[in-house]
């Protein structure tokens, strides 16, 4: 977490920024990230000299070795003054980036020049360019990037600050863009809304991903579920001697005992796709900052038929763990949707559509967690019901954690539930949770609480992991029931017989039973008679105030 100075330094950019003149938050992060990139690129380069100089060996070189070339890294332009540094970025430094690992791509000559003396000089060196390769996928996504920030001193001033951010620390600058994403407070059209952090570690934590897991987010917006699951990795994989607190008190993960998974990790792990470039420039980039260079974060729209022609692979059967917060209402051209997730489903709804797709896309046993609407529970039209029914009958419907309409705000007031499921199998039964807090109030300002009662998720993630447990202990159905027989509790099972005998219904309410406490009143007459004696009373109060007048 972001404490003390750097937080205060971060909302004096921010502040920066809009008191120039740019107060749409994603351009701000878009600005913010491509003066970060072009700073990290730098300290990469600046690296990868210093081990060349001490090896005798050559090296990736991402800036061209000539004096245009190197006129493009941070350290030879960020004391440029304002009307200089403004041209350089915008004329020279941005269309570089465009170029990283495409420079047959870019339209700018200039650039695609330098861009290819720098490949040259990668191949004459006898490798093949790993480095660029890791930041090809980012550079793809910066073709159309542009500097927005007209104010020059706004300029300087924000180069100055990125200047002063700790990129060194690999822990600290992913807490610094998480920050910087919190500021997101806007939905986008098509339903798109930013998943609260605590929501995206409590799913992380219930599907206790590997590192040896293929993971994939098919709607990924900021990569935060990729990026979070990375932190969680660190946390989990990190020794006594990896792990240190800062002067804060804040307790830090180097993730050493990773090392043997860690080409794995940068280059097969993750996999996010989305269709909104802002989105994937801010995804890519979250991922680089959380110390994973190679993620796969790709431009295609998950639902539609183009993804059999540009992911042939990655459509159907091919990943072990998919966390997900699909958009809720977008649109959808039903001659443009990928025909086998519409066998699945006949249907326009986004929602049912994204299930549908995310269970063909995992391997067999591969394991999922997913935020829906309400509504895919117990919806009862022909569609909601066959999903449901795919879910209960040709897979492992496992939990349902039912959340809090509030969750979302401010982004949207829709109550929503996580689903948990296992590809393949068949269901027997399924874990409900009836989580009441999450931790903040459920109004649109999300104060944090503290107190008993105020957060569900750590007992949610307590009584699912008991409820694995007693899974992989092929306990029998008598000690299930014993633990989560009571459904007056907030953790309780159902048997599929009855899910399915209800229409496949998976609202919660359908089955919690409720406890009804009597109560006992005073009879009418005795009541009436106390209200005529308060009322005498109050008039003879009112003539002794009358007489003392």
């Amino acid at each position: 977490m972001l404490t003390g100075q750097l937080r205060n330094d971060i909302d004096k950019l921010w502040e920066k920024f809009w008191t120039g003149g740019i107060t749409n938050p994603l351009t701000v992060i878009e600005q913010i990230s491509y003066l970060m990139f072009a700073r990290m690129l730098d300290m990469q380069e600046e690296v990868a000299e210093r081990k060349a100089a001490r090896t005798k060996k050559p090296f990736d070189r991402v800036f061209p070795d000539t004096t245009e070339g190197q006129q493009l890294r941070w350290k030879n332009f960020k004391n440029m003054s304002g009307s200089e540094l403004h041209g350089h970025i915008k004329n020279n430094v941005f269309p570089f980036f465009a170029s990283l690992g495409h420079p047959e791509q870019t339209k700018d000559v200039k650039a695609k020049k330098l861009a290819k003396k720098s490949a040259l000089s990668n191949n004459q060196a006898g490798t093949v360019g790993s480095a660029l390769r890791a930041l090809a996928h980012i550079g793809e996504y910066m073709q159309d990037a542009d500097l927005a920030i007209k104010n020059e001193s706004v300029l300087v001033s924000a180069v100055a600050m990125v200047d002063n951010l700790p990129l060194t620390q690999s822990d600290v600058k992913g807490d610094i863009y998480e920050y910087l994403l919190s500021k997101l407070t806007t939905a986008g059209i098509n339903g798109q809304f930013r998943t609260p952090r605590h929501i995206i570690d409590a799913m992380i934590e219930l599907i206790d991903p590997q590192p040896t897991d293929v993971i994939c987010d098919p709607s990924c917006g900021t990569a935060g579920f990729l990026a979070r699951t990375m932190e969680y990795l660190n946390e989990v994989y990190s020794s006594e001697a990896g792990t240190f607190k800062d002067e804060d008190g804040n307790l830090h993960y180097s993730g050493d005992l990773l090392e043997p998974y860690r080409t794995h990790i940068n280059r097969h792990m993750f996999w996010g796709f989305d269709f909104d470039s802002t989105m994937l420039r801010v995804s890519s980039m979250n991922m680089m900052l959380h110390g994973v260079n190679g993620a796969n974060i790709h431009y295609q729209d998950s639902l539609s038929k183009s993804i059999k022609e540009h992911f042939p692979q990655q459509e159907e059967n091919f990943f072990n763990v998919i966390l997900a917060n699909p958009p809720f209402k977008g649109s959808l051209d039903e001659s443009n949707t990928n025909p086998d997730v519409l066998g699945l489903v006949k249907t326009k709804k986004t929602e049912l559509l994204f299930v549908a797709h995310i269970l063909r896309a995992l391997t067999l046993g591969g394991r999922a967690a997913v935020i829906v609407p309400d509504g895919v529970l117990f919806g009862s039209s022909k569609a909601h019901q066959q999903l449901r029914q795919e879910l209960i009958e040709n897979n492992q419907l496992e939990g349902i954690v039912s959340l809090p309409s509030g969750v979302f705000k401010p982004y949207a007031g829709v109550s929503t539930a996580i689903l948990m499921f296992t590809k393949g199998g068949t269901t027997e039964r399924v874990w409900f949770y009836d989580l009441q807090a999450d931790g903040y109030s459920l109004d649109d300002k999300r104060t944090p609480l503290t107190g008993e009662g105020s957060n569900d998720l750590p007992d949610a993630i307590k009584q699912w992991h008991k409820y694995c447990q007693l899974i992989e202990n092929n306990s029998r159905p008598a000690t299930i029931e014993k633990h989560f027989g009571d459904k007056t509790q907030q953790a309780f099972v159902v048997n599929a017989e009855d899910i399915k005998n209800n229409k496949y219904d998976l609202s919660i309410n359908r089955y919690k039973e409720v406890v009804y406490e009597e109560e006992t009143y005073e009879p009418p007459k005795k009541i009436l008679k106390k209200l005529k004696t308060l009322e005498m009373e109050i008039l003879a109060d009112i003539n002794e105030l009358e007489e003392m007048l």
